[in-house]
């Protein structure tokens, strides 16, 4: 997976390690005795030895790797971010760990359309565990984060795109975990403020042109990424010292261009702060890139549920080592600011941020 080669498929790679045929890399994919789902958990123990970081994002997305035929595991007409259009795909569900010193692909998930789960003997065929149901992706990214939960890898932050923010299980669950989030919503999607449901789309519309801040969220191919934003509270958690808010990101090009997030944290964070989440949460798709690129992501010609999970379980450890062997040559960022945990400022300053008077 480390080797310069075009691409990392069967032939390909046996090639590079010396074998005059395929069949220990078949072998290796597809009968050897080994746990991927062990492999994975030793490449979270890896990342935190190595790259761990209390102020971390945890990023959810998914990737379409595009297949011909019917008979790879969870193969169907799907929408395919890389494609940008329904194709012919398998959809990977990927949790990544965005960190100070760099970011690489955590966990992962190969998502089921109902039809595959519906069908016991397409299931079978793909060897596909009898047990396995259908579940959404957002409930992916779930049994994901209780396994990083579980572990204990550090972050401060989850985040990810409307797939996910749209959900309000996933949210809910992890306010009664206490753990902070900033996840996009789409203009669809309701939100509690001032005693009642209000639509996304409805309370972009209301937002007058005064009280914007300017801040930048990272740094991207192009350079900084400035943008005005704003945040207005929502209807409080219950967990105490805790609040909701919707924060929205204006473009400074096309100021019509609005983007929101529910965001959910300790009273006392600054919006300086969740801009600097929102800013990670980017970093996943230069992960899906630099993976595919570098060490072969998608360059399986695996067909079972097995080969999935090892294939891109190896090439995630692969891209995991690239980027702690990269990190030690390049110069230490610095980190996402803290989000603090208890009221430390003055009474009359938390009164402020909890309502979202004060840009900070």
């Amino acid at each position: 997976m480390l080797s310069p080669i075009e691409r990392k498929n069967g032939w390909q790679v046996a090639e590079a390690v010396g074998d005059t045929t395929p069949y220990g890399v078949q072998h290796l994919l597809g009968r050897a005795r080994w746990d991927a789902a062990a492999v994975c958990k030793d490449l979270g123990a890896y990342v935190v030895e190595h790259r761990g970081d209390p102020q971390a994002v945890l990023v959810l997305d998914e990737t379409g790797f595009l297949k011909k035929g019917q008979h790879a595991a969870g193969v169907a007409r799907q929408y395919s971010g890389p494609a940008g259009r329904v194709e012919n795909a398998q959809i990977g569900v990927f949790l990544t760990y965005a960190g100070a010193q760099g970011h690489v692909l955590l966990d992962r998930e190969l998502y089921l359309p109902q039809a595959w789960t519906d069908d016991v003997g397409r299931c079978a065929r793909a060897g596909i565990p009898p047990a396995r149901p259908f579940a959404t992706k957002p409930q992916l990214a779930r049994q994901m984060l209780e396994r990083a939960f579980d572990t204990a890898v550090p972050a401060a932050w989850v985040a990810g795109d409307s797939v996910y923010g749209d959900n309000r299980s996933l949210r809910a669950w992890l306010e009664e975990r206490s753990q902070a989030y900033v996840l996009t919503v789409s203009g669809k999607e309701y939100v509690g403020r001032a005693g009642r449901q209000w639509q996304v789309k409805t309370l972009l519309a209301m937002l007058e042109e005064e009280d914007w801040c300017r801040l930048k969220a990272g740094d991207g191919t192009k350079g900084p990424r400035w943008y005005d934003w704003r945040w207005l509270p929502l209807a409080a958690p219950l967990q105490p010292h805790w609040r909701r808010w919707l924060l929205v990101r204006r473009s400074l090009s096309a100021p019509t261009e609005r983007t929101a997030y529910v965001v959910c944290a300790p009273e006392t964070t600054a919006l300086a702060t969740a801009v600097q989440g929102v800013g990670r949460r980017w970093t996943i798709e230069q992960c899906f890139e630099e993976a595919k690129g570098e060490v072969g992501l998608d360059q399986y010609e695996v067909r079972s549920w097995t080969g999935w999970y090892r294939h891109i379980t190896l090439a995630m450890w692969a891209y995991a080592l690239l980027t702690v062997l990269r990190a030690g040559h390049l110069p230490t960022p610095p980190p996402l600011k803290k989000t603090p945990q208890g009221s430390t400022s003055s009474s009359l300053t938390a009164f402020k941020t909890s309502r979202a008077l004060v840009c900070r």
